[in-house]
């Protein structure tokens, strides 16, 4: 009984609040239910995040991704607030259409994009007839995650704009490091990774009082460096794969003025009003993926104003190209298991630790039991 409170003196002395964090987290429990948004509140237990990720039609238990145009007819509420905006659509990239050829990606075209910016559809074509490359719909996958937990503390006692700051990201995961960076030091989104992904609202990493931009990265851990070293040189792509994930974002709090309350009312399934919402949104990354978002909505308990309601989303876009690789992968015997798809979806013998490199599913229960933990000790 005494061990605990030991635990928690100790961390305090030595100041390892992080630490503290992330063992306190453990206490939290995944439930897998039909759905965490519809999920009833007054069937929440204390310390259990109601957590699903089946929009897909993987029937095994273990997560499934949805094709983007599906996910935005049959979800039209996530589409609008989990793409990286209400009117993101798959991009149209200039792509090789033939061994050889060469793509070129012409400039995301924006808001301010010039005329002679936007893309045509059209096809390169040489002297003989034969196309090299053109234009073409980017298609992606969805791997949307939903949780649903209990804060024993009303609304009007928790400050948002505690949790947009570094430190708070950095507990999350410490697997992925992170540093803070200025608006000049972005991408310029010209090229196939950062196409399409410009928003049209407001220029990233800008215009809410309360947030932070930021670069991360993440080394894959395990075996799977060493699958992609020997992938490379096995590869007649003059393009490697990475055995690191660079990814550039933002982290803020929604201000109360720009809260969609009935929209995001309709996400959460909640009528009670919307208090608070916080954001991260990732707008570019090296590789596998187009872009991540993760949103986190906090509402009264419609039984108990005393108790709040955390309804959070996490949503990952793949780049459908990624699958391709798995015919090139099945043909070498020791890569079969490198199969990118399976260990997305952490099926593979290559899968390991507990962030990204254990497969998007372990890795989305792992990341909203941390935060869960994380706002139930924050008292």
């Amino acid at each position: 009984m005494r061990t605990r409170p030991a635990i928690v003196l100790a961390c305090w002395l030595v100041g390892c609040f992080g630490v503290c964090s992330m063992a306190n987290a453990q206490d939290f429990r995944i439930e897998v239910v039909p759905s965490a948004h519809g999920f009833d509140v007054t069937q929440l237990k204390p310390l259990t995040v109601a957590f699903n990720d089946q929009l897909g039609n993987d029937s095994n238990g273990e997560g499934g991704l949805i094709r983007f145009e599906d996910w935005a007819r049959l979800y039209p509420a996530q589409k609008k607030f989990l793409a990286l905006f209400p009117g993101y659509t798959e991009p149209t990239i200039t792509k090789a259409l033939k061994d050889g050829a060469k793509a070129e990606n012409k400039p995301d075209a924006g808001a301010d994009a010039k005329p002679s910016d936007q893309a045509d559809d059209k096809t390169d074509t040489k002297a003989d007839g034969k196309a090299d490359s053109g234009l073409v719909t980017e298609k992606l996958y969805m791997y949307v995650a939903q949780a649903r937990f209990l804060l024993d503390r009303p609304t009007g006692t928790i400050d948002l704009s505690r949790y947009a700051t570094l430190p708070f990201l950095e507990k999350i995961d410490p697997a992925i490091k992170h540093k803070i960076i200025a608006v000049a030091d972005l991408p310029p989104m010209t090229d196939a990774q950062g196409a399409g992904n410009v928003n049209p609202d407001r220029p990233w990493c800008s215009g809410r009082p309360t947030l932070i931009c930021i670069h991360s990265s993440y080394a894959l851990e395990g075996k799977i460096p060493l699958g992609i070293m020997l992938a490379n040189k096995l590869r007649d792509s003059a393009k490697k794969i990475s055995d690191h994930i660079d990814f550039d974002g933002e982290l803020s709090q929604i201000p109360s003025a720009d809260i969609d309350q009935a929209g995001l009312q309709g996400l959460t399934g909640l009528d009670t009003a919307v208090a608070g919402v916080l954001e991260q949104n990732i707008f570019y990354v090296n590789q596998i993926m187009k872009f991540g978002k993760f949103l986190a909505v906090f509402q009264s308990d419609p039984a108990d104003a005393d108790k709040t309601v955390v309804t959070a989303f996490m949503a990952l876009a793949v780049d459908a190209g990624v699958f391709d690789k798995k015919r090139e992968f099945e043909k070498v015997p020791v890569l079969r298991n490198l199969v990118p798809e399976q260990v997305l979806m952490g099926k593979s013998s290559f899968n390991s630790g507990e962030s990204i490199s254990a497969g998007l599913p372990k890795y989305a229960r792992n990341e909203v039991k941390t935060i869960a933990g994380i706002l139930d000790r924050d008292k």
